[in-house]
């Protein structure tokens, strides 16, 4: 009998047919360019070095295969520098931006090293590509494939997480000291980290001059498959992929998932002023979406170009990133940035069955990964409810905005409100997705954080040094009497109060909550609701509120906690309003604040709903019953529990109004409701009762 053994270090790897190609004996560099004349490498001891060491002519004859160019150069190994160099027609009006000058970063660049250096030759000299080994002892990590039904993300950035003096960690801003925080995370009860982008981005200026304000973001790509160095505590050239990979072994190991924010939209090659750092010097018009016949850049990205995502090229390069990161990184999903701008068409225009977006969902090197859009573009493509197929979940801005609006008082907004409370049938229920197809989302970095949605009616940027022209004007938030911070405790404590009840309202509904960094600790931005390019105390995570509001922070956890084993709030279909058998009761019910029929065309922001178990417990024997009581209005309002509660032994599990301990009951131990089932519920307050026992079927 043949007796098979796991070789622990033959792990899969995804290799890829470009870029360098490390082999027993040397490297292979393999590059696209259809229209250029000569194609150069150069190669570089040392970072620091302005000029290449040795300069190797790719051979038309022998070395271009179609339109690929290739070459074998023996002796070299991992870690070793190069750019490429082409020469081509500069003709932009026919989409044509070669410059033989240029020194160009690899588009399948695995790593970059050093950083922009000064030029007083209008030579842009950027960052080093690195030659990479793969191979990483993932010591039988794999990817930990959690239904996204069962997902709650915390969006986070690698940097700004522990960059600030109070993280106290070793290593602050890097790959390394979000390792460090890892404890805190679990702590915290999420199941995965969604960063925002850690692909290759620049420092500074593109001529070595340093910038007045830095991306801090990073939302402008310049190479897709290496992870950002400026994460990285090892300097060494390469040194982030280990360190990166590291990362994502410790989350794991931590039952947490990785999801990264990636940016196919747009590059940081900006449009016909900006530079050319890789794509224009090697194919322009196959990478870019191009206008007046070439001389111009498509801009539906805000950022000065468009990537030509439905371009066969550029396709297959996004393929083989998107595998990159999942096999050879063991990333557990994405979210994709604007990712309407992949719903465009060569010539820009959206079209039904993109070929880029349905291929995502559909390869099955990525089947066990989770794919988000932000189904949305800077040109006014809005897709939320109708992103791709079954596979793809979206970012839920409606979601965002009725939430708001509800909670802020405003009137005419309780059924959309419950809609979303819901999970969003509207927009999902009628193509056959579930829940689980809305990322439900209140804040996110993009905005004002949780605390200064209400702390602040209007945004204050002025630090971004655009006159407070930038950023949305439409925050639907409130300051509750002062603009920014105060000591008067009837502000705070409203301010307090409104938080648990967003927190709440995430928590409780269907579909897939997301945090961001901080919100369950009140960080706050100073009212900046587009911190981009704040790399400083604006927008890193203050550790010292973690104590400071350690009170709202186990208010978090004990949500989190009460979400993570109760399936009620998290199904994996849409609520139908029906009993599951005759004689039970229906899935939901939903009752005005008098336990009577809703008025669902009023102005009274009242409400209670109950969520029946019966069609859940065979399958989750943990699955209770659960009953939500909200009072979005401005006064105390009395509260009468529906005549088909009676029967219930319910237990107090929240009360947004209370003060801490008796504001949340993590073990659900709290108390039960008056016998007279009337209860008085605070102004802007919620309160959930969770049945005792599991409901049994008639």
């Amino acid at each position: 009998m043949l007796m098979r053994h796991v070789h622990p270090k033959l792990q899969f790897t995804y290799m890829m047919p470009y870029g360098a190609i490390l082999h027993e004996n040397g490297v292979q560099f393999v590059v696209y360019s259809r229209s250029a004349q000569a194609m150069r490498l150069l190669l570089y001891d040392g970072v620091d070095d302005r000029e290449p060491t040795e300069i190797i002519d790719f051979e038309r004859d022998t070395d271009r295969w179609g339109d690929i160019w290739s070459i074998f150069v023996p002796g070299l190994s991992a870690g070793q520098l190069y750019h490429f160099q082409a020469d081509g027609p500069f003709d932009p009006s026919q989409g044509h931006r070669f410059n033989g000058r240029a020194r160009l970063i690899d588009p399948y660049a695995k790593a970059l090293a050093g950083n922009f250096q000064l030029s007083e030759d209008g030579i842009v000299r950027p960052p080093k590509c690195v030659v990479v080994d793969d191979f990483f002892d993932w010591e039988g990590d794999r990817h930990l494939r959690r239904p996204i039904s069962e997902t709650i993300i915390y969006e986070t950035h690698v940097a700004g997480f522990t960059k600030d003096p109070s993280s106290q960690v070793k290593k602050p801003g890097t790959y390394a000291g979000l390792i460090e925080k890892i404890p805190y995370l679990k702590s915290l009860g999420i199941t995965a980290v969604e960063l925002m982008p850690i692909h290759e981005f620049p420092i500074g200026g593109i001529y070595g001059q340093k910038q007045e304000r830095e991306n801090y973001w990073g939302y402008d790509s310049m190479a897709f498959f290496s992870p950002h160095r400026g994460y990285a505590h090892n300097t060494e050239p390469g040194g982030q992929v280990a360190e990166f990979k590291q990362m994502v072994k410790a989350l794991h190991a931590a039952g947490m998932e990785v999801i990264l924010d990636v940016v196919f939209n747009h590059t940081a090659e900006g449009n016909e002023m900006g530079p050319t750092l890789s794509f224009k010097g090697l194919e322009n018009k196959t990478y870019y979406m191009l206008a007046n016949g070439g001389s111009h850049y498509m801009n539906y990205s805000g950022c000065g170009n468009t990537v030509n995502g439905n371009h066969p090229v550029v396709r297959e390069m996004i393929f083989h990133c998107l595998r990159h990161w999942v096999h050879n990184y063991h990333i557990d999903g994405f979210r994709f940035d604007l990712a309407s701008i992949l719903s465009r068409d060569r010539n820009g225009h959206l079209v039904p069955n993109p070929p880029l977006v349905e291929a995502i969902s559909e390869d099955p090197l990525l089947a066990d990964t989770k794919i988000i859009a932000e189904a949305w573009d800077a040109a006014g493509a809005y897709q939320v409810g109708s992103f791709g197929d079954l596979r793809w979940a979206e970012w839920n801005g409606r979601y965002r905005d009725d939430v708001r609006r509800f909670w802020r008082g405003d009137k005419g907004v309780l059924g959309s409100f419950v809609t979303r409370l819901a999970g969003s049938s509207d927009l999902y229920g009628h193509s056959g997705r579930a829940p689980h197809a809305s990322i439900n989302f209140i804040t996110s970095h993009d905005g004002f954080t949780m605390n200064d949605m209400v702390s602040y009616r209007d945004k204050h940027n002025e630090a971004n040094g655009e006159g407070n022209r930038d950023g949305d004007n439409n925050n639907y938030s409130d300051n509750y009497g002062v603009e920014g911070p105060t000591t008067r405790p009837e502000i705070e404590n409203l301010r307090v109060r409104q938080i648990k009840n967003f927190l709440s309202t995430l928590l409780m509904s269907q579909g897939v909550p997301m945090l961001v960094m901080g919100d369950e600790c009140r960080r706050t931005q100073r009212g900046n609701n587009n911190a981009y390019c704040q790399d400083n105390n604006i927008s890193w995570f203050d550790w010292s509120k973690v104590n400071q509001h350690k009170d709202l922070l186990r208010f978090s956890q004990g949500l989190i906690k009460f979400r993570r084993v109760q399936p009620t709030v998290r199904r994996e279909t849409f609520l139908s309003g029906q009993a599951p058998v005759d004689g039970a009761l229906p899935d939901v019910s939903w009752y005005s604040a008098l336990g009577t029929a809703v008025d669902w065309h009023g102005e009274d922001n009242t409400l209670i709903c109950l969520l029946k178990a019966e069609d859940l417990v065979e399958k989750h024997p943990e699955a209770r019953d659960v009953l939500i009581l909200i009072n979005a209005t401005s006064e105390p309002r009395e509260f009468i529990l529906p005549p088909v509660a009676k029967g219930t032994k319910w237990r107090l599990f929240i009360d947004t109004a209370a003060a801490t301990p008796y504001d949340i009951y993590p073990d659900f131990d709290g108390p039960p409701p008056p016998r007279s089932r009337r209860l008085t519920l605070s102004y802007r307050s919620t309160c959930v009762f969770v049945a005792e026992d599991p409901p049994r079927l008639p």
